[in-house]
């Protein structure tokens, strides 16, 4: 009997990790609605520009997998966390902008590292 693990759960992409970077994009366009915080218009439109790309990329990585997708998806979610402090915004916003910004980063180094050894475009 086999007992060696060809592929394993740290070494291998799975589509849960792009869903779950789908559903943080939603909610971060959602966001500032559903903090009903007093806002700037910037900061709004950066929060639902981020979002939307964030939803794209990660529904693109669905489709096809290619490493420029989770390069940009880390780009997107650390541009999430810093940008309370950029805009100068707090409350739970910023809170919610810490943790799924946080959440849509650390799933991109996940998967590029789960991606490491694969030969992909880009």
């Amino acid at each position: 009997m086999n007992t060696s693990v060809k592929h394993g759960w740290f070494t291998e992409h799975r589509r849960w990790e792009d869903f779950c970077s789908a559903g943080c994009g939603v909610l971060i366009v959602l966001s500032p609605a559903l903090t009903a915080g007093d806002l700037a218009a910037a900061a709004s439109i950066s929060a639902g520009l981020a979002g939307v790309l964030i939803t794209m990329l990660a529904l693109l990585e669905i489709m096809s997998l290619q490493r420029w997708e989770e390069v940009l998806e880390l780009a997107c979610g650390l541009w999430v966390v810093v940008s309370p402090l950029v805009f100068g915004y707090g409350g739970t916003l910023r809170l919610a902008h810490f943790v799924l910004g946080a959440a849509v980063a650390v799933l991109a180094l996940f998967e590029l590292w789960q991606d490491r050894n694969r030969r992909l475009e880009g």
